[in-house]
């Protein structure tokens, strides 16, 4: 397999790298005067530009590679898995956000401060640090996956490290100085490239497959490869489980994951942070289904080559590793300067979800943690905390990014449900702790640390390679967050206040 750039490649990806560094500079010299500002900027932040900003945070190397993956082998339900986000915000920005936003908050952990006490506030934002370690660096290793085969053309282990370096190094270029002002400007710019570079690849492929969009529309229904809704209790997103446990993980993500609603804060007011999360949702929806295309036409391009006229059989291997069919076409299929405008769309990803994190693991380290403990300090000392904080999150992403390298292989999990199901570790605690401080009256501090720790290890204990060797049954991450929850709520229901 020759994955090698040519000289336009290089110049291209060269070019793509010298505009992150001067727009990391760039963005450096943006004025920050305390922790605050460094964290939710002061809440003057326009809306769309936020909406864009909490789109880029749910996109990543997952969604670039993975999502095509998907409908390449199966068809368009995933799409329902944004539709359950359009719900899941809906419901997000009637009961949570208004709350935010009265008691001013910078964390979204300091509402449980004010139904329990800071303990529950800090052991909710250390079950958050351990949730978004987990799910992050899967996002990371993803994304190093693909520079990895292209810089190098294999994904060994010490190649692998030098990829996360690069994407790490890259991301702490927009997080460090500017803090989340910097980080969401970033993040506009990167949306528009990586977009670009899917409907470049598109049009490729659109081309290369005759441009008929009749025959193409014909083959694709004829294939079954349109259905966007499936009702059967089989597959990752077929309806019972949108309506269910991943609907439980969308209002988990975009209401208590401190990454995306670090981002609704910055907004001058409550009604301007629901709207700018509605809005992400709205954009999100037709970004996702972008990346669906691409893999339905990979399947015609693959599979059906009186249109493409490709005349030997897929080969998925690399260096002994199954790889995404998108990953497989970008190596052996694209012409010079496509090859380096897909690669950089897979960097923009993971640099706006990377650069996002080290920004919302700050906040909580730094606001629900580290403020209470040292407190009368001056607000340099939390400034320059803040930026040590930063720092400190990107070494334990780019560490939580090598174990997933071993992790996954073991797992042996498909790429997208590998960085969702890593994602309900944390959730289903603060699903749980959450549900009763919302609707009841019951819990203390002393539960919501139990709640939390129950979610974590029901969920652990339903991992499919633990399942599978004891019980021989798997347990999908919709079910995993569903029980996970119920646990974590009904241990809040055995303290009373």
């Amino acid at each position: 397999m020759n994955s090698a750039f040519s000289t336009i490649d290089w110049v291209i990806f060269g070019i793509y790298f010298l505009l992150v560094i001067a727009s990391s500079v760039w963005l450096a010299k943006v004025k920050i005067k305390n922790s605050k500002d460094y964290f939710v900027s002061e809440k003057s932040l326009p809306m769309f530009a936020v909406a864009i900003s909490v789109l880029a945070t749910s996109q990543s190397a997952a969604t670039f590679l993975g999502a095509p993956e998907s409908s390449y082998g199966g068809n368009l339900t995933f799409v329902g898995f944004f539709f359950s986000g359009l719900l899941a915000v809906v419901i997000v920005s009637k009961v949570l956000v208004p709350k935010f936003y009265d008691i001013g908050a910078i964390t979204v952990y300091e509402l449980l401060e004010k139904r329990y006490g800071s303990e529950a506030k800090r052991d909710a934002g250390m079950m958050f640090l351990v949730g978004r370690l987990f799910a992050s660096g899967a996002r990371l290793y993803i994304g190093a996956l693909a520079v990895s085969m292209i810089l190098f053309s294999d994904i060994e282990a010490y190649h692998m490290v030098f990829a996360i370096i690069i994407l790490m190094a890259g991301s702490l270029g927009y997080a460090y100085f500017g803090g989340i002002k910097s980080i969401i400007i970033a993040d506009i710019v990167q949306v528009t490239i990586y977009i670009g570079a899917a409907m470049f690849i598109i049009y490729h492929l659109f081309s290369a497959l005759g441009g008929d969009i009749g025959v193409i529309y014909s083959t694709l229904e004829a294939s079954d490869k349109l259905k966007l809704v499936d009702f059967s209790f089989t597959g990752s997103y077929n309806f019972w489980a949108l309506i269910s446990g991943l609907l439980l993980l969308n209002i988990a993500a975009y209401g208590l994951d401190q990454d995306m609603t670090q981002r609704i804060l910055t907004c001058k007011d409550k009604n301007e942070g629901a709207k700018s999360l509605i809005v992400s949702i709205l954009i999100t929806i037709p970004t996702a289904f972008l990346f669906l295309v691409i893999g339905l036409l990979l399947y015609l391009f693959y599979q059906h080559p009186e249109l493409s006229h490709f005349s030997s059989e897929i080969n998925q291997n690399f260096a002994g590793e199954k790889i995404t069919v998108f990953m497989t076409y970008i190596l052996n299929e694209l012409p010079d300067g496509f090859k380096a405008l897909a690669t950089i769309g897979v960097v923009a990803t993971t640099f706006t979800s990377t650069s996002s994190v080290l920004g919302a693991m700050s906040s909580v380290g730094v606001t629900d943690m580290y403020k209470p403990m040292f407190k009368g300090k001056s607000e340099e000392h939390y400034l320059k905390a803040s930026r040590m904080g930063v720092l400190i999150s990107a070494l334990l992403l780019a560490l939580m990014a090598i174990l997933s390298y071993y992790w996954q292989r073991v797992s042996d999990i498909p790429l997208l449900d590998f960085a969702l199901g890593v994602m309900v570790f944390a959730y289903a605690g603060l699903l749980g702790v959450y549900g009763a401080a919302l609707w009841t009256k019951r819990g203390n501090e002393r539960s919501v640390r139990a709640a939390l720790i129950a979610g974590f290890v029901t969920v652990l204990l339903l991992q499919p390679y633990i399942t599978k060797a004891l019980f021989d049954f798997d347990v999908n991450f919709a079910m995993q967050i569903i029980i996970g929850t119920i646990v974590s709520f009904a241990i809040m229901m055995m303290w009373k206040k």
